[in-house]
């Protein structure tokens, strides 16, 4: 059976074998010469067996029957035919021949050459026209070839490589050309399919690849670089990307399938390709030794790739990137190689290898990166987090970053050496590893994802990046932020942290807005006002996310203007109107947009489109985003506008009369008054060479038009959008000019003199919000409200009557309490009723309300604000209202009838702007103030009782305690009688020294709880510096109490230390204290507090260069001053080790005021300290001495360690009378000379000292400090020990008539900048005591006049001019560098650090660490009145050089010079000779009532 079955297979396949079928086409197909086959008759013949073959199979086919047609088909006669169509079924004949013939082809390798010739370079590439009437018999030979893979006899020829080349050469470029066939038909789908798979078979099936088919298969990859293909980062962000195809080419497309359909084969091969490419090239680095991760070097190689080995490396490199995108797995054994490059020696190399892996694990190819997110500040509706992004417009597939596979798992040891990079020597490295960050992790890794430790690894380098030494790394750092969305910020870089929380991501950019390099902190600024301004719907609506991230911006932004930089204000300017608020907010029409939240985040058909309101509630929610600090820079800059207005104005007055250098008449004095007024105007500008020649250049152009524009843009009466017009109008018609670079000057100078936020548009808005407090901006509304109403009441003319009518309305009683808001509408009118006292209503129920306000206002501050409008016009009807209000105080006048607060806060208002209705009563009130509050204790002082309580929890009592010592002092201020006020001075000092002395305490009987004394001291110490801007009051507080008060820097409550330091700070730059209380300041020295203390430390260097670039040596006259101080400060002791402590604050006040200019000068003063006696104590004369010497000793170390070359100062300089007096003789002198004071061992102590002060002294962030020498990248060698020099060879003794004066020093119009070197002591040595009980009685004044007679005695000598010849001056007020006179008698210059541009006696001064006592004297008390004078050169050059040169009745700046200041310079310029023969006889030696200020202050 089984024989029988095996049997009949064999006779099926006999029966097979013989039903074999055959072919019968048997027409001939070949021709001899001269007698071809006609064309037609050709072409049915090759149809019809085309028609037949295609019916055959391969299984019943008779091979031997396609013999003699093979052969026919493989003529030449066919296979060259002219006719394509002979060609084409002839090919379509073939294929289906070697199908049926399969495997094996009837044809000689000679036949099969042609027929593959055919093939490939005729009918394959006829299929790029789809239209060709033979287009079907194309198809059929592609697709043949695909499916039966007959196409792998191509590897047998001999000319295989070329049939290849030209095959995939074919393939890739037809593919990517076919949508530019004539016909305009796009292949079919199919045959990008067939032809798709012939390549891979080729592959996957062919023995090997050649490299030149190779390299046309990467070829393809590169078609995703932009044109030209240039790579460069920053320019792919112009127009060239929007030449990018929105979709991958099609022949990228098919060679990314081809690589990652045969991705072993294609690893083998590219990895070929690239190590011939990659290992040619680094092996030319001859050192090739491989580095630790850490310790690259900066130096290239000795010999190494040439540029021409860099192009094809980075070409190379391109490639490798758009491969990781499109098939990584082809580039398992390429990254080896690109991971070896990051350890090579040749910085080129490093930095290609750190560019592409970066670029590889972000998922970058060759397009290059991802256009970056707009973020558009003037967009309205606000961008909200939930809204998806915007595409960009030049967004390409092409440039969508895509990365197929987790590099950081695939190549885990690459993506660990990449991260190191880090921390490569090399800046370039370092920036390029920082920019590729920034890529990867705000694509997520091409997408892809990373890890949670990656990427918080990775976000900690960039944060470390912002700090970097190398400026083009930190750029590189703000930039990598850039690339970041609004949401990828928000979720990703504040995932740690927001701008306010220390060593975040974003708080370390806002760092950079300080950043010494321009570059720097021009991009972080920029980008950080974009980021607010973007986020601003989502922080009005307090997205808690948002608004913990971004909320704090503008006050990093707006606390710049305290770095003393006049580019950093410029920037901080253009970024305000131009990111955080721009001018362009809101556009013109706006999208609608349905969804929940406010006005400013979305516009509905509701509410109708009012850009005037949206504008004001985006600068609403501004302020409310700043705190105390910044809210004062901001209203600075918005309330100096009036005066800046007022100097364009008076700059296009003179541009008119100039009628562009040919004036109508006057020509040469229009000329100079021109000239002046750009002078003037350049004081502002950090480059006053390119600000003169921009002024000049737009005065030369004489543009009537701009003219006009300029006055619309900075006129009052314009609304915003007249102004916002005449501003586009203006920088168009410059830009049409031959000089458009005049801008850089003329657009700060127009932000700085437009209303753009404090506009008349958005008043009414401001207004409303101030009563509602709608989405909490209320007290935004408020504030800003009270500036305007206190620096441009002009505005207020409009709105007046309704504030009015609103504070009638409000009016509480006994029994009803007014709406706290209404408050600051009272403030408000306050301040206007100053200027405009008859625009305030003046019917009774207006008056009425006013004494309901004071009588029964919350909080008391409003009985004050309401006694100042009350008393505003100072007329009859004015004193009436006052008297009545004080007989309805009397009626229940005691401590514990209802409305004692508001009572007392109203009476001593009166006392101050009343004191004719306070007169029959004062006895009461002071009795009342004195004996039942301020020596009375009512609470019980606990253990537990804090020693500071802020404003808000302050209890009644201590309220009442301060008002009732502000009634005192105002009650002394407001007496108008010379004699009386000089009688009643010393008990009011003798009642604030008390305080001061003990701490606060003025009961005997019973303990004031601790923050009460706090309070008390604190009010008493800032009562005092008020009374002493009066010179009738100063000219009687004693040098004992001086010095006494001078401890309140010291006091242990930080808060009653800083407090009253700001309030001296804030007197002082305001001019209205005397020269002699910058001392104070230097006791700073061991304040713990690190950020107050460098706070100081800004403001004393601004001060410093304010008054040397006003050539004024007031801050080296202080060191006569401080070493008094310091002789009788309560720790003084003349051991060693305890004079160091003497020594920090020398050291102090030298690292913050000597520079090499003035160092001869400051030595000058701590000699002639030696030559004298001790003024009020002449038992502690030593201690003077003692600290001369340790002064000396301090500034010579100081010197050598500065390497300052020393100038011996050849001026004459005066001591303070009051504090010093002459030696008895010449011996005694001799004798003190020649004497060493210092105690053994304190040289080396001072060595010790100033190591220490250098170890702390680490380097600064770049933007620390705004003046001062680089950031040194090295450390400092230290300095050999140096032993002091003896006072006879420091010093030689010049015994020599002294002359009448002394040559001045002249000082450089610009002193060199100096760095900081304040010692950091512990905050356990900040001081040993913060007061002593001890005062001196000795009460004699300090003056110039006592500078002159400390010139008298010892020590006079002869001074010289610059040839030799004596010196002789008969004005001898103009000597003194350290008098009174200079310093008052003229506008002092403003500096930054102090953002006020006005008159410092018509505003509060801004400075550096200003915080202003709530319950404290508040700016709309009246003052002593002056004409405004324009703004201040902010630390450039100061205004009171400008007053010297300052022209006649027809100057340009006639306004920038006060009249009382011109005044008081003439009447001094009549005194002076007068004076000088008396002075010394009479003026010392009069008794302290009799010493009048005036006569020692012309």
């Amino acid at each position: 059976m089984v024989r029988k079955r095996d049997e009949v297979p064999e006779e099926e396949d006999q029966e097979m074998e013989e039903e074999l079928v055959s072919l019968q086409f048997d027409e001939p197909l070949s021709w001899r010469a001269g007698k071809p086959i006609n064309t037609g008759e050709l072409l049915r013949r090759l149809e019809k067996l085309s028609q037949e073959l295609v019916d055959m199979d391969q299984d019943t086919v008779d091979k031997d029957s396609l013999t003699k047609v093979a052969k026919e088909l493989a003529s030449h006669n066919l296979l060259a035919h002219k006719e394509g169509g002979v060609k084409a079924y002839a090919a379509s004949c073939l294929v289906d021949i070697l199908k049926l013939c399969a495997p094996d082809a009837p044809f000689t390798p000679t036949q099969l050459k042609d027929i593959f010739g055919l093939l490939v370079k005729v009918i394959l590439p006829a299929l790029w026209d789809p239209a060709n009437a033979y287009n079907t018999q194309h198809k059929y030979v592609l697709t043949s070839l695909a499916e039966v893979k007959s196409i792998l006899l191509i590897n047998e020829l001999s000319n295989a490589e070329d049939l290849l080349l030209h095959l995939f050469s074919s393939f890739f470029d037809g593919i990517s050309g076919s949508s530019m066939s004539s016909s305009g038909e796009q292949v079919a789908k199919d045959v990008e399919f067939h032809m798709t798979d012939i390549l891979v078979t080729l592959i996957d099936e062919g023995p090997n690849l050649p490299p030149s088919v190779l390299d046309v298969i990467m070829a393809q990859f590169l078609r995703a670089a932009p044109p030209g293909g240039s790579r460069n980062k920053s320019d792919l962000n112009g127009s060239q990307t929007t030449l990018l195809p929105k979709e991958e080419p099609e022949a990228y497309v098919m060679a990314k399938t081809v690589c990652n359909t045969c991705p072993e084969k294609m690893a083998r091969y590219v990895s070929q390709y690239f190590s011939d490419v990659i290992m040619d090239i680094t092996g030319k680095d001859q050192t090739n030794g491989h580095k630790d991760e850490a310790d690259s070097d900066d130096d290239d190689a000795p010999s190494g790739p040439s540029e021409s080995d860099f192009k094809e490396l980075r070409k190379a490199h391109q490639l490798l990137r758009e491969l990781w995108r499109a098939a990584p797995t082809v580039l398992q054994n390429v990254v080896p190689q690109v991971d070896a490059e990051l350890q090579a020696d040749n910085i080129q190399l490093r930095l290609l290898a750190t560019e592409t892996l970066g670029d590889m694990i972000s998922g970058i190819g060759a397009a290059g990166p991802p256009p970056r997110p707009a973020l558009d500040p003037a967009a309205y509706p606000a961008l909200r987090l939930s809204d998806e992004p915007p595409e960009h417009p030049d967004s390409s597939i092409l440039t969508t970053p895509i990365s197929p596979l987790s590099f950081a798992q695939t190549h885990s040891q690459a993506f660990h050496n990449f991260a190191t990079r880090r921390n490569d020597k090399s800046p370039l490295i370092r920036a390029a590893w920082t920019s590729a960050v920034g890529y990867i992790v705000s694509t997520s890794a091409g997408g892809i994802g990373l890890s949670r430790e990656d990427e918080s690894t990775l976000i900690a380098g960039l944060r470390d990046k912002l700090n970097d030494s190398d400026e083009k790394v930190r750029l590189a750092a703000v930039k990598a932020i850039e690339v970041f969305s609004f949401r990828d910020i928000v979720t990703k870089l504040a995932a740690t942290g927001g701008v306010d929380k220390a060593d975040s991501v974003l708080s370390t950019l806002a760092d950079r807005c300080r950043d010494k390099r321009p570059p720097v902190r021009v991009e972080a600024m920029v980008l950080l006002g974009k980021l607010w301004a973007v986020a601003a719907g989502e922080l009005l609506a307090d997205q808690e996310a948002v608004t913990s991230a971004l909320s704090s911006i503008p006050t990093r932004i707006f606390n710049t203007f305290y770095a003393n930089d006049p580019e950093l204000n410029i920037l901080l300017e253009r970024v305000a109107f131009e990111c955080l608020v721009p001018l362009s907010f809101p556009p013109q029409k706006a999208k609608t947009k349905s969804s929940n939240g406010n006005s400013q985040s979305q516009t509905t058909n509701d509410s109708p489109y009012d850009p005037d309101k949206i504008r004001a509630e985006r600068i609403l929610l501004l302020v409310r985003s700043l705190d105390e600090k910044a809210k004062r820079a901001f209203f600075a800059l918005q309330t100096r506008q009036p005066q800046f207005s007022r100097v364009l104005e008076n700059f296009v007055r003179q541009c008119e009369a100039y009628n562009g250098g040919v004036p109508e008449r006057g020509g040469e004095t229009t000329k100079q008054n021109l000239k002046k007024t750009v002078q003037y105007i350049c004081t502002f500008f950090p480059d006053s060479v390119k600000t003169e020649t921009d002024l000049h250049n737009f005065a030369t152009l004489n543009d009537r038009r701009s003219y006009n524009l300029i006055k619309f843009v900075v006129s009052l009466e314009s609304d915003f959008k007249t102004m916002y017009r005449a501003v586009k109008e203006f920088n168009k018609r410059i830009l049409d000019t031959s000089k458009p670079h005049v801008l850089d000057t003329l657009v700060p100078l127009l932000y700085r003199s437009a209303y753009i936020m404090f506009s008349k548009s958005h008043l009414s808005t401001f207004i409303d919000y101030s009563k509602n407090d709608k989405d909490k901006l209320g007290v935004a509304a408020q504030q800003i409200t009270t500036e305007i109403s206190q620096h441009i009441p002009d505005l207020f003319k409009t709105h007046i009557g309704e504030l009015c009518k609103d504070l009638v309305a409000g009016a509480p009683t006994t029994n009803r309490e007014n709406d706290t808001g209404l408050v600051e509408t009272l403030k408000a009118c306050s301040s206007y009723s100053r200027k405009y006292p008859e625009e305030l209503a003046q019917d009774k129920k207006f008056t009425q309300a006013l004494i309901s306000y004071a009588l029964y206002g919350q909080p008391a501050k409003a009985a004050k604000y309401a006694v100042n409008i009350m008393m505003a016009r100072k007329d009859d009807k004015s004193f009436v209202t006052a008297t009545e209000l004080l007989q309805r105080v009397r009626k229940d006048w005691g401590y514990d009838s209802p409305h004692f607060l508001n009572k007392l806060a109203a009476v001593s208002q009166l006392e101050l702007l009343a004191s004719k209705v306070t007169a029959d009563a004062n006895d009461e009130i002071v009795e009342m103030a004195l004996e039942n509050v301020l020596r009375k204790v009512r609470t019980d002082a606990q253990g537990s009782d804090p020693e500071w309580v802020d404003d808000a929890d302050l209890d009644e009592e201590c309220q009442l305690k301060c008002w009732a010592l502000k009634l005192i002092v105002n009650r002394l201020c407001g007496i108008q009688d010379v004699d009386e006020a000089k009688k009643l001075t010393p008990t009011v000092f003798k009642l604030l020294r008390t305080l001061v002395n003990n701490e606060g305490e003025l009961c005997k009987t019973k303990v004031t709880p601790n923050h009460h004394k706090a309070r008390l001291r604190l009010r008493a110490g800032q009562l005092t510096l008020k009374l002493c801007t009066s010179k009738r009051f100063e000219e009687l507080f004693s040098h004992a109490d001086f010095n006494r008060l001078a401890m309140l820097t010291l006091d242990p409550v930080a808060k009653v230390r800083h407090l009253f330091i700001e309030k001296l700070q804030k007197y002082l730059v305001n001019n209205k204290l005397r020269p002699r209380f910058y001392t104070m300041i230097f006791l700073t020295a061991f304040e713990p507090v690190g950020d107050v203390k460098q706070q100081i430390e800004t403001w004393i260097r601004s001060r410093a260069r304010s008054f040397r670039e006003s050539k004024q040596t007031v801050m080296e006259a202080t060191m006569g001053r401080l070493l008094s101080l310091l002789a009788h400060h309560p720790d003084y002791s003349a051991d060693a080790k305890d004079l160091m402590d003497h020594a920090r604050y020398l050291i102090y006040y030298i690292s913050n005021v000597a520079n090499e200019q003035n160092f001869g000068m400051i030595f000058r003063y701590a000699e002639r300290v030696k030559q004298t006696r001790d003024g009020i104590d002449p038992a502690k004369s030593e201690n003077l001495y003692v600290l001369s010497d340790l002064a000396q000793a301090i500034l010579r170390k100081w010197q050598e360690r500065k390497n300052w070359s020393f100038q011996a100062y050849g001026g004459r300089i005066g001591l303070p009378l009051g504090l010093y007096s002459t030696l008895p003789n010449h011996e005694a002198a001799q004798e003190i000379a020649s004497k060493q004071f210092l105690p053994e061992g304190a040289d080396e102590l001072l060595d010790d000292l100033l190591k220490s002060v250098d170890k702390k002294k680490k380097r600064k962030s770049m933007d620390e400090r705004a003046e001062g020498d680089h950031a040194q990248k090295k450390a400092r060698t230290a300095h050999s020990r140096t032993v002091a020099k003896s006072k006879s060879a420091a010093k030689p003794t010049k015994s020599a008539s002294v002359k009448k004066t002394a040559v001045k020093k002249k000082a450089p119009a610009r002193s060199r900048k100096t760095a900081s070197s304040s010692p950091g002591p512990d905050s356990a040595d900040r001081r040993r005591s913060g007061r002593s009980k001890r005062n001196s009685t000795y009460v004699e004044r300090d003056s110039s006049e006592d500078d002159e007679d400390m010139l008298e005695g010892v020590a006079r000598w002869e001074y010289y001019d610059s040839d030799g010849n004596p010196v002789k001056n008969d004005d001898e007020d103009e000597d003194d560098e350290s008098s009174l006179s200079e310093i008052e008698d003229e506008p002092e210059a403003e500096s930054e650090v102090e953002p006020m541009d006005e008159d410092p006696r018509k505003t509060e001064a801004i400075k550096e660490s200003e915080l202003n006592d709530p319950g404290d004297e508040d700016p709309d008390e009246p003052e002593e009145e002056e004409d405004a004078a324009p703004p201040k050169a902010n630390g450039r050059r100061g205004r009171s050089a400008t007053a010297r040169a300052a022209p006649k009745a027809d100057s340009p700046i006639k306004f920038a010079i006060k009249a009382s200041v011109m005044k008081g310079k003439a009447a001094a310029s009549n005194k002076a000779n007068s004076k000088a023969t008396s002075s010394r006889v009479t003026r010392g030696r009069k008794p302290v009532g009799d010493h009048e200020i005036g006569e020692n202050s012309d």
